[in-house]
């Protein structure tokens, strides 16, 4: 694939480094949009740093992040590859300075997604993922341990229908339909995670299932989206259809990342 994707490492660090900074401030102001979701400095920076850096090595791919989502759906109908960005998931999280928030890119071609980097600022954490090729993380502790690699290559867990499911949710929006969802399963393990993180613990091998029985936008899951295929796993619809991409309406189905 002609995508150098240590370029797209770069830029997302580069994001978080942007991020990090007012991250590090005593007060930031906090704006509400119109869907009343918040909004930070942080954000608007990190889509600044995004953008310029996908321009600059990748000039001839359109892009559509949630910080410049207003592009007509007649312009990009027809679009057959582009990145889908999210500079700053878990906004929440940052302002509550619970860490769990990321920086997403993503490659989207003919509506999937074939290429995800996740990185996550305050842990220092790359998660990144080429479908058809395969998943990595790369993480500043794993350099620090004798013999280890700073690249770990990830792949989802077999699951033991014995052991119960490890099943990881959202830590800021739960619903009635998801503890309906958890009743018909063998739960043996909750993990309350934020942001895009939760895709990547499924990819990674820590949990089994992510169902998502609420509202998320694409550009929430795009980049997650190919680290967990990338590693072997599946993202679907609630009716076990392809979760798809660059619909008029950029609102997801309810879906479930699976092992």
């Amino acid at each position: 694939m002609d995508i150098d994707i240590e370029a797209l490492k770069t830029i997302a660090k580069q994001a978080g480094e942007a991020i990090m900074e007012i991250y590090g401030e005593d007060d930031f102001a906090v704006e509400m949009k119109d869907d009343k979701s918040p909004l930070t400095a942080a954000d608007k920076a990190s889509h600044e740093v995004i953008v310029a850096g996908l321009r600059k090595h990748f000039p001839d791919i359109p892009i559509l992040s949630e910080e410049g989502a207003d592009i007509p759906y007649e312009e990009r109908k027809n679009w057959q590859r582009f990145w889908l960005v999210d500079p700053l998931d878990g906004t929440k999280e940052f302002i509550k300075r619970a860490g769990e928030f990321t920086v997403n890119i993503a490659l989207i071609e003919n509506q999937t997604p074939v290429i995800g980097v996740v990185y996550v600022p305050v842990q220092e954490k790359m998660y990144s993922g080429i479908v058809g090729t395969g998943a990595w993380l790369e993480a500043k502790a794993l350099t620090l341990k004798p013999q280890a690699s700073s690249l770990k290559p990830l792949h989802v867990r077999s699951i033991d229908p014995e052991r119960g499911l490890t099943v990881v949710m959202s830590r800021s929006h739960p619903s009635p339909e998801l503890e309906e969802y958890l009743k018909g399963i063998n739960v043996a393990e909750a993990l309350p995670v934020g942001s895009s993180l939760k895709l990547c613990v499924v990819a990674e091998g820590t949990a089994d299932l992510y169902p998502r029985l609420g509202p998320t936008m694409e550009w929430d899951t795009a980049a997650g989206h190919a680290v967990v295929v990338a590693a072997g796993g599946r993202v679907e619809t609630s009716e076990g259809e392809p979760l798809r991409y660059n619909k008029e309406k950029l609102l997801n189905p309810f879906f479930v990342v699976s092992a």
